[in-house]
């Protein structure tokens, strides 16, 4: 019989609604609502017999020191993504539960660190003969220039950001002028260096990762862009990804991808050395582009991704037949594994 643990599943303060801080309603079915994955990770740990509390993670570091330590949980379920407004410092949080020897999921400071700079991501991967796009680096005041090795067109996003913010569909540049104009709008807008990357032909993948020194890739997932021909969207941009009508007109839909035998491994043998090169932790996801000619590049590596069953990690989990209830469970266990934890 498993052991109840007692668990702190903190998340960011802007998702704790007032009226429930302890998410013991749904807060509704619309998989974008802010508190969404928050609430239904935790309803699963508390139906898997565990007790759970919330702490929301906001500016103040002593309140949240006070609030692991009284009472100290037996490991924290880590949702948050953001630390004083900024994504880039969500290492902070995990830097903090490191310091205090507080047990918690997903990845660590170092991975979160690596995996936030995309430039730095791309870096590494590149250095293992794993194939990246080629890119460049605009910091603020720079003068922008494509280098010689560079191909339009190329796909320009701010460096620290996920989620697609950041990116639209002028974020796809074909000539000088419109990189300058580019990389403009994310200093100006997002107050961060821009990264400028080839933009890769082909179909968008996405492949969940499970575990730690043995790894499960679960069945990939994609974005199928189902109007690119008619002047429709070709990568995922914010809307893309995020806004439902968009995703109707342009007949955007996020599949089950069929892949044959043969690449489906030569895919995951990548999946598995991309999570292990950047140091992610339990579970994870890798943004994949696999061209016409079957060459796969890797665009993104994203530790502590979504975990709303809707999310590309739930539903690859869904197709291995992993029921949501279990993938909760099972990144739990792992987490607790990896720190030596009876369960």
């Amino acid at each position: 019989m498993k052991k109840k643990i007692d668990i702190c599943t903190i998340v960011d303060n802007a998702c704790v609604p007032d009226d429930d801080p302890e998410f013991h309603r749904k807060p509704g079915d619309d998989p974008t609502v802010d508190s969404y994955t928050e609430y239904r990770v935790v309803r699963t740990l508390r139906r898997l017999g565990h007790a759970v509390r919330v702490v929301g993670v906001g500016d103040d570091v002593p309140a949240l020191l006070k609030s692991l330590s009284n009472p100290s949980p037996r490991i924290v379920f880590n949702l948050t993504e953001q630390f004083r407004g900024k994504r880039r410092l969500d290492q902070n949080v995990a830097a903090l539960l490191e310091m205090i020897q507080i047990p918690f999921t997903g990845a660590g400071s170092t991975g979160l660190v690596i995996c936030r700079n995309k430039g730095v991501c791309k870096n590494i991967l590149s250095s293992r003969k794993i194939h990246v796009p080629n890119h460049t680096i605009y910091a603020p005041g720079r003068t922008v220039r494509a280098p010689g090795y560079l191909h339009f067109p190329l796909v320009v996003k701010p460096l620290y950001e996920d989620g697609s913010d950041g990116i639209s569909n002028a974020s796809l540049v074909r000539t000088a002028d419109e990189l300058r104009e580019r990389v403009a709008v994310v200093h100006s807008n997002w107050k961060q260096p821009a990264i400028a990357e080839e933009f890769i032909e082909g179909r968008e993948l996405y492949a969940g990762v499970l575990g730690n020194r043995r790894l499960t890739v679960l069945p990939l997932r994609e974005l199928q862009f189902g109007r690119a021909d008619e002047g429709g969207p070709v990568m995922a941009t914010y809307r893309v990804k995020w806004d439902i009508d968009y995703q109707v007109k342009w007949d955007i839909d996020f599949v089950n991808a069929r892949v044959d035998e043969s690449l489906n491994r030569v895919i995951s043998r990548i999946a598995r050395k991309v999570f292990h090169l950047l140091q992610m932790n339990d579970y994870g996801r890798i943004d994949i582009r696999l061209t016409p000619e079957n060459r796969v590049y890797v665009l993104e590596a994203n530790p502590n991704p979504g975990l709303a069953p809707e999310d590309e990690v739930g539903l690859g989990a869904r197709k291995a037949g992993i029921s949501y209830t279990e993938l909760i469970d099972r990144i739990l266990r792992t987490a607790l594994r990896r720190y030596g934890i009876s369960n």
